[in-house]
C-alpha cells in the first residue's frame, strides 16, 4: 500500500479526543505535526492539546467533509468510531489503519471467527440468541463461562460470569439484546499484551510483550520487559501480532491482548485497533512510543526505535486513586526521579475513571514495579 509523505507542518486528523488521541496529538506535535480533531469539544483530553477540534457528531457528512478538506490524513483513537463514518472519509482522504480492521474489531464474534480463520488461537466461543442456546452453551462449555455482547463494552462493562446453576432466563433477559458471544472460561497464568506496528513498505515493528494485572476488570499494572513471559512467548506473539497486522494491511498500530495459559499455549482475548493502555510506558521506556509510531505509519514515515531503553512499570491512576491525593503528596511524586506522571486533562475524577498514569523506570523490572507502586500508593495516602 502505498501512502504519501508527509512531511513536519502537515495536518493530521484525528477521530475521537479522548486520552489516547491526547498522546498521539502531544507526540506528533513535538515534531512540528499540526493536529485535529474530530467529534469532541476543544477542552476534550485530545482538544486541550490540539491546534483545532470539530465537535461534530460521526454522521454529520457535512462536517465530516469540512474535516476531510482540512486535514492531510485520518486515525482514530478508540474502536467506538462507527466504520461508515472511515467509510466516508475514506473517498475524500486517507484513513488509517482503515474501515476492515475496525469493523473486526468492534464486534466479538466477526473478531474470533476472523482470528479463527488466519490460524490464530482463541478461547473456545458460541454465538448466543437465546436463553436456550445460552443453556445448552454453558453445558458444552463445563457449567462455567464468560457472556459478553457482541458489540460495545469494555474495562468490564457488557460482561457477566455464567453458571448453569444460574437463572440463564433472567440473564438473558437482563442482558436485551438479540446476539451475545459465550466464551469458556481460560485457565491462565497470566495476561499479556502486545503493541505492533506497520508501515506502507509492509515493514513491522514490535515492542516486547507486556505483562498486565487487572482490578476489577480495568488495566491496573503493566510491566515489560516481564520475567514471567518465556522468549517462546515473546516469539509467538510477535507472530500473532504480524499475522493480524498483514492480514487487515494495517497502516498504523495495534495491540493484541492474550491469556498465556497453564498447558503452556497462548491464545487472543481480544484486538485494539488503535494505541493500547498497556502500552503506554512507551512513552518513557522507549524512544519512540506507541503514539510516535502511529504518526510515523500514517504518514508514510519509516519506523522509529521500539527498542525498550529501560525496564519500565506502568500503573493507571483512577478516580479513586486521587480522592487524597494533596497538592503535598504531587510535590513529593514530582520529585521521584524515576517515576513520570502523565495527566489526561479530565475535569471530574469519577471511579473508575481513567484519570492519568505513572510510569517508573529502573534498573530491574522489579525496581521499576516497586517504586510506580510507592508512588501510587503515596498519592491515595496509604
Amino acid at each position: 500500500m502505498s501512502v504519501r509523505v508527509l512531511a513536519p507542518g502537515s495536518t493530521l486528523g484525528m477521530l475521537g479526543g479522548g486520552q489516547l488521541g491526547r498522546m498521539f496529538a502531544l507526540a506528533a506535535r513535538q515534531r512540528g505535526y499540526h493536529v485535529m480533531v474530530f467529534g469532541d469539544p476543544v477542552d476534550s483530553p485530545a482538544g486541550q492539546v490540539s491546534d483545532r477540534s470539530l465537535p461534530a457528531a460521526f454522521d454529520d457528512q457535512d462536517a465530516l467533509l469540512s474535516f476531510a478538506r482540512q486535514v492531510d490524513v485520518v486515525s482514530y483513537e478508540q474502536e467506538n468510531i462507527p466504520v461508515p463514518t472511515v467509510e466516508f472519509l475514506t473517498q475524500h482522504v486517507p484513513v488509517y489503519p482503515g474501515a476492515e480492521l475496525l469493523r473486526a474489531s468492534q464486534h466479538r464474534l466477526l473478531e474470533k471467527n476472523s482470528l479463527r480463520n488466519i490460524g490464530i488461537p482463541t478461547a473456545d466461543f458460541a454465538s448466543i440468541q437465546s436463553a436456550a442456546e445460552l443453556r445448552e452453551a454453558v453445558a458444552l462449555f463445563g457449567g462455567d463461562a464468560i457472556l459478553k455482547t457482541v458489540t460495545l463494552g469494555y474495562d468490564g462493562k457488557g460482561q457477566a460470569r455464567v453458571l448453569s446453576t444460574d437463572d440463564l432466563e433472567a440473564v438473558w433477559k437482563k442482558f436485551a439484546v438479540t446476539e451475545a458471544i459465550l466464551e469458556k472460561i481460560v485457565d491462565f497464568s497470566f495476561e499479556l499484551s502486545i503493541v505492533a506496528s506497520r508501515f506502507s513498505d509492509g515493514t513491522c515493528a514490535f515492542y516486547a510483550p507486556v505483562r498486565n494485572n487487572h482490578v476489577n476488570h480495568i488495566l491496573d499494572l503493566s510491566v515489560s520487559p516481564a520475567l514471567e513471559i518465556p522468549q517462546k512467548f515473546c516469539h509467538e506473539a510477535m507472530e500473532i501480532a504480524r499475522a493480524i497486522l498483514e492480514h487487515f494491511q494495517v497502516i498504523g498500530v495495534l495491540c493484541v491482548e492474550l491469556f498465556a495459559t497453564k498447558d503452556g499455549s497462548l491464545l487472543v482475548n481480544e484486538i485494539a485497533p488503535r494505541p493500547h493502555n498497556s502500552g503506554h510506558l512507551t512513552i518513557d521506556a522507549c524512544r519512540s512510543s506507541q503514539f510516535e509510531q502511529q504518526f510515523r505509519a500514517v504518514c508514510g514515515l519509516a519506523s522509529g526505535n521500539v527498542e525498550m531503553q529501560a525496564p519500565a512499570a506502568m500503573a493507571n491512576l483512577l478516580g479513586d486513586h486521587l480522592m487524597n491525593a494533596t497538592a503535598d503528596r504531587w510535590k513529593t511524586v514530582f520529585q521521584l526521579p524515576q517515576v513520570h506522571v502523565h495527566m489526561y486533562g479530565k475535569a471530574e475524577a469519577r471511579i473508575g475513571r481513567k484519570m492519568g498514569h505513572l510510569t517508573a523506570l529502573g534498573s530491574t523490572v522489579q525496581e521499576a514495579e516497586r517504586l510506580v507502586k510507592n508512588a501510587r500508593d503515596f498519592l491515595q495516602g496509604l
